[in-house]
């Protein structure tokens, strides 16, 4: 069953009710850019793309990416949208290609975006990294409040999640999924922390077919509000990097090939070290988080402004940045505690 407190937050209109609820209660104004991507009402385009025999990737601009291995008699599929009727409207394009079953529904990491419409694929296996079960364990319903506040669009049906998705099988470092016949194998690997602490990619070594999940990030803004920045920006991208992948699938945004992999490696990596570098100048004079937001705004912008949930991300971002860079792990997001962030840095 759907938790009542979820089921309630889901509609709309309940999210703007709750939102004034907040204003009431604190006294401050409404903010002034509307909250998140809440007034993204608006469908994207949806790409399906054959990346070479077998392989499909779905890309919507800004909105989450999905993806699909074909094996000899089923389907490896990457990701699962936040909700049924969402994944439904992938598997409705995906069966226009094939119509084998689902065997493995594998989770890059865990955001609810990404996994509460898993009930729609009636995998056999779902797969995830161990920390992301452990992430699951820890902030599961909490998430899901605080992805459907920010995300209302990405949330439609969500009266039909059955309730969190949780992994049957779960691996710490590499997990391998032969195909059958002559197709060769996927390789599922544990690259570092980034993205959050449990993130996996898709490697196809045979294809150099790479999904990366967040990790990277095709000319959209990065979400990092339970990243590890540090060890995203060096090592774990630089695991990335080594695959030498001939077409990468990130988490948002366009496929790409060729030179333009790299390309999007290192807009993600810089993204990530001038967000590091504003916060940190900010930190040595003793200033405030609001002064930090502005700095970083003002770093990013140029380049990243224009890319999808920039404006959306960015104070969580910044929120997350500065407490790691005091030594704090990653705090659980609320639905109450995006609204405070929000009105306070945005606002």
């Amino acid at each position: 069953m759907v938790e009542p407190a979820i089921e309630w937050f889901a509609a709309p209109d309940r999210q703007t009710r709750y939102a004034e609820h907040l204003v009431k209660r604190s006294g401050s104004a409404m903010p002034s850019k509307p909250f998140a991507s809440e007034a993204d009402v608006d469908d994207k385009e949806e790409i399906l793309e054959k990346l070479t025999d077998g392989v499909y990737a779905l890309t919507a601009g800004g909105d989450p990416t999905v993806g699909a291995i074909e094996g000899e008699d089923f389907l490896i599929c990457f990701e699962a949208r936040a909700t049924p009727y969402m994944a439904g409207r992938w598997l409705e394009q995906l069966r226009q290609h094939t119509d084998k079953p689902v065997r493995y529904l594998v989770l890059s990491h865990y955001h609810a975006v990404r996994t509460l419409g898993a009930a729609a694929f009636d995998a056999d296996v779902i797969v995830s990294h161990d920390n992301t079960r452990d992430l699951i364990a820890e902030r599961g319903m909490q998430d899901w409040a605080s992805e459907a506040g920010r995300m209302p669009r990405l949330f439609q049906g969500a009266e039909g999640i059955p309730g969190l998705t949780w992994p049957t099988m779960t691996f710490s470092d590499r997990m391998s999924i032969e195909l059958g016949g002559d197709r060769g194998a996927v390789e599922l690997a544990y690259l570092g922390r980034g993205h959050t602490k449990g993130d996996i990619v898709a490697w196809l070594p045979t294809e150099r077919v790479l999904f990366a999940g967040d990790l990277v990030e095709s000319e959209a803004a990065l979400y990092t509000g339970d990243a590890y920045h540090l060890d995203w920006m060096t090592t774990t991208l630089d695991r990335v990097r080594a695959l030498d992948a001939e077409v990468l699938v990130g988490g948002r945004g366009r496929v790409v090939r060729g030179d333009e992999v790299g390309q999007a490696i290192e807009q993600t990596r810089g993204f990530l070290v001038v967000l590091k570098e504003a916060v940190h100048a900010v930190q040595r004079r003793d200033g405030t988080l609001k002064e930090a937001f502005e700095s970083a705004h003002a770093a990013l912008a140029p380049q990243y402004g224009g890319w999808p949930i920039f404006e959306h991300t960015l104070p969580f971002d910044v929120q997350r940045m500065w407490d790691e860079l005091i030594g704090d792990s990653p705090r659980i997001w609320t639905a109450e505690r995006d609204r405070q962030l929000w009105d306070e840095l945005q606002g």
